[in-house]
């Protein structure tokens, strides 16, 4: 079974059951959320009905929670020394969270090192890594990042390095995002050469999810601007055929792209998939 889906909606009043029903009117086998808004602290306690009525029609629908996906907040930033403590503390928060929902990853950006340098700005992710994963059984997918700003984790080589040097690196594992793997310099035609680097240096098992977003620039410009599919740089075949990558089969699969006249296009946009056809316009 294809796994496609979106990010969906959870919040305070319908929750993971909010998220599920909006996941299965888009046509998805799978979805990814956050726990709250992605921009601050605040969180609503997690009501266990409305988290069981999720888990069963989850279960009526085929959709497997096990290729469920959260995403953490964008306010966690481990690479910045100044930030460390409180993105240590918040993500530790989170991961209860997720783990009382019954999700098994959260897709993670490393961080930005703001000034710090590269070094001690992906030491201070494994520092908080190593802290938050110690007793959480939750698996941890750090993003590949686009290389805006001082972000770090926009090549193989410092994904590598975050995982080999982690203590827990059986519960780390990577997401792949098409828009940051293009925008960081990586060419999305010749997708089977970065699965090959990848396996090479890290071993596609680490693999557990892909962002698939088309993108609003050329190839290395590291500006991480999303696009929908088939509007973008990327293009809908290169996209469909990285979807369809039979070395990826098992592996969900999530739009990111943005929303148009403020609704949601995925619907539009998995049906394409689907069908492998550019056929439903959003735009």
């Amino acid at each position: 079974m294809l796994l496609i889906g979106s990010h969906v909606n959870y919040n305070s009043k319908e929750q993971l059951l909010g998220a599920t029903r909006d996941a299965i009117s888009f046509g998805a086998t799978t979805f990814m959320f956050y726990t709250g808004a992605p921009q601050n602290t605040v969180r609503t306690n997690i009501d266990e009905e409305l988290t069981r009525k999720s888990w069963d029609l989850m279960k009526e629908k085929g959709i497997d929670i096990n290729k469920v996906i959260v995403h953490a907040p964008y306010i966690i930033n481990l690479a910045n020394t100044e930030k460390l403590e409180f993105g240590i503390d918040f993500l530790k928060k989170e991961l209860k969270r997720v783990e009382i929902l019954g999700i098994k990853y959260m897709v993670l950006h490393p961080g930005s090192h703001v000034g710090l340098g590269r070094e001690v700005g992906l030491n201070n992710i494994i520092k908080g890594l190593n802290e938050v994963l110690k007793d959480s059984n939750v698996t941890i997918l750090l993003e590949t990042m686009a290389g805006k700003g001082t972000e770090l984790g926009t090549s193989v080589d410092e994904i590598k390095y975050l995982i080999d040097n982690t203590i827990y690196n059986d519960k780390i594992g990577i997401c792949l995002d098409t828009c940051h793997l293009n925008d960081a310099g990586y060419n999305m035609n010749d997708f089977d050469k970065l699965l090959d680097e990848i396996d090479e240096k890290i071993g596609l098992k680490y693999v557990g999810c892909i962002h698939i977003n088309d993108s609003k620039n050329e190839i290395n410009s590291h500006k991480d601007r999303h696009e929908n599919i088939g509007y973008g740089t990327i293009g809908f075949k290169t996209l469909i055929d990285i979807i369809y990558n039979k070395r990826l089969e098992n592996i969900p699969k999530i739009l990111e792209t943005p929303y148009i006249d403020k609704k949601p296009p995925y619907k539009e946009e998995i049906e394409n998939i689907k069908l492998k056809e550019f056929k439903n316009k959003v735009k």
